[in-house]
């Protein structure tokens, strides 16, 4: 029992249990479920101070929601270790690391992107229908997070920076909880308002830690003109003192094309280092519509899809389309196999390539990992970092992301123990 990291505190009881219910006052008292017909003296001292008698043989109904809950917010321990042949090989410390870290404080970052709104709905399996052969559940527990671009927003302030974030929302129970939760990241938000659409919510049902199906509620309809005016009067205002502006392209309508070159235009006049990546998960994007970037990155499958090119290497296929895309640098992510660096010849001529292999041995949830991966790596080469530094921090951010289940923002905390 003392091993168990669930039990706070242990004793054997040599006084009545009346007495030491009376003596230690709990909130709860479980007894098995065979004592529910019996008589139970606990519950007139339980109900003098308005404490429960519940009766449960270990029904997940009963069970603690805190533990449920605890899978989303736990990291994997111990499961995270640092590529020291790939830190060797780039000349890259720890030290120096550690310091683009705690420098992320004097950034400021924009973050222009779709919105979405996860669920994860916990459910309890209760077997197969005798009518047709599906599984039936019920729900337990339904947890609510920040997605898309506005988690990227959330990482980047998690990690220190003042950050603005900009999308356009449906008027729903959805927008209110994404405001309520911004502000409790720290993110200044400027959530446009459009009623012909809803927020995007993406539900997850899960059991036994995995996934059981997804189920969306979206728009992928480009967002009319004059939203796309509104959103450049708040970008104007911001453009002056960013000194990072990222596009997260969710493909449900937020960055429709014209809007992408007038943004791009706006941040290129201020001097502004600009990143951008753009999803193709169950939505088809194309990742080389966002041109003179300073960094994207795409999936292999991403890349593949905007290239349509099912052929080449991977080299290969990361350089045409840093050139078609007209990208200084490309971090190709390739799933297990961790992340491929693709960078223009700003230390020394020509084009050049090196890896990273994934750093979490035990994911637990690898929805996340493109985002954090996306904001660590441009926060750093925001501040003069070399891509090969801004490939590993992103790297780092992505394999701690993943090391839980939901999206929970990064904290600078983290990537420093990691680092230590």
């Amino acid at each position: 029992m003392i091993s168990n990291s669930y039990v706070d505190d242990a004793f054997l009881i040599d006084s009545p249990v009346v007495e030491a219910i009376q003596q230690l006052r709990p909130d709860v008292v479980v007894k098995g479920k065979e004592h529910e017909t019996r008589a139970n003296p606990e519950a007139a001292v339980l109900a003098s101070y308005g404490g429960k008698l519940l009766f449960s043989s270990g029904e997940t109904a009963f069970s603690s929601l805190d533990l449920i809950r605890r899978e989303f917010t736990e990291v994997a321990g111990n499961s995270i270790s640092l590529p020291y042949d790939y830190l060797l090989r780039n000349n890259i410390s720890n030290e120096r690391l550690s310091q683009l870290c705690r420098s992320f404080s004097t950034l400021r970052v924009v973050v222009v992107g779709d919105l979405i709104i996860d669920e994860y709905v916990t459910c309890e399996p209760l077997g197969m229908s005798q009518e047709d052969p599906t599984i039936v559940v019920t729900p337990i527990d339904s947890v609510l997070f920040v997605g898309g671009a506005g988690i990227v927003a959330a990482h980047a302030a998690g990690l220190g920076s003042q950050v603005d974030f900009i999308s356009v929302t449906g008027n729903d129970a959805s927008r209110i909880f994404a405001i309520g939760k911004l502000a409790e990241f720290n993110v200044q938000s400027h959530l446009l308002e459009d009623s012909s659409r809803p927020t995007t919510l993406k539900q997850r049902y899960r059991s036994k830690g995995k996934s059981l199906l997804r189920v969306s509620y979206l728009h992928q309809q480009a967002i009319p003109a004059d939203l796309q005016d509104q959103i450049m009067e708040v970008l104007k205002s911001k453009m002056e003192k960013a000194d990072l502006l990222v596009l997260s392209d969710f493909n449900y309508g937020c960055l429709p094309q014209p809007l992408v070159k007038r943004i791009t235009a706006l941040a290129r006049a201020h001097g502004v280092l600009l990143a951008a990546d753009s999803q193709s998960s169950s939505q088809v994007g194309d990742i080389s519509r966002f041109t003179g970037m300073d960094l994207i990155t795409p999936t292999e499958r991403e890349a593949r899809i905007a290239m349509r090119n099912h052929e080449d290497g991977l080299v290969v296929l990361a350089e045409k389309l840093r050139i078609q895309s007209e990208a200084v640098n490309v971090l190709l992510k390739i799933g297990e196999e961790g992340l491929m660096i693709h960078a223009s010849g700003a230390e020394k001529t020509g084009i050049f390539t090196d890896q990273v292999p994934a750093m979490n041995s035990h994911p637990k949830d690898v929805a996340g990992a493109g985002d954090s991966l996306l904001i660590a790596s441009a926060m750093a080469m925001a501040l003069g970092a070399s891509i090969w530094e801004a490939g590993l921090l992103g790297s780092l951010a992505a394999a701690i992301q993943v090391g839980r289940v939901g999206n929970t923002p990064l904290k600078l905390e983290e990537l420093i123990q990691e680092l230590k």
